[in-house]
């Protein structure tokens, strides 16, 4: 039984969640971070909406380039 695909997945899931980790202690330090132009954020009386569309779109973009060049073939 081969386990090595195994084992790399495990060690990319790790990864992956080590950097949400680190980004969760940092967020607040990066002052761009969740307010950029598109983020919607709408606050009533008793009512608060947050949804960070352009830094999703972002992070996802920048994940997307770090996985298209680790898995990259030479």
């Amino acid at each position: 039984m081969d386990t090595s695909g195994t084992g790399k997945l495990l060690i990319f899931l790790g990864i992956i969640l080590a950097v949400t980790g680190i980004l969760f202690v940092f967020m607040g330090k990066i002052p761009w971070f969740g307010k950029l132009p598109g983020d919607i954020y709408i606050k009533k009386e008793n009512f608060t909406f947050y949804f960070p569309l352009a830094t999703s779109i972002l992070l996802s973009v920048i994940l997307s380039l770090i996985i298209f060049f680790i898995g990259r073939k030479s």
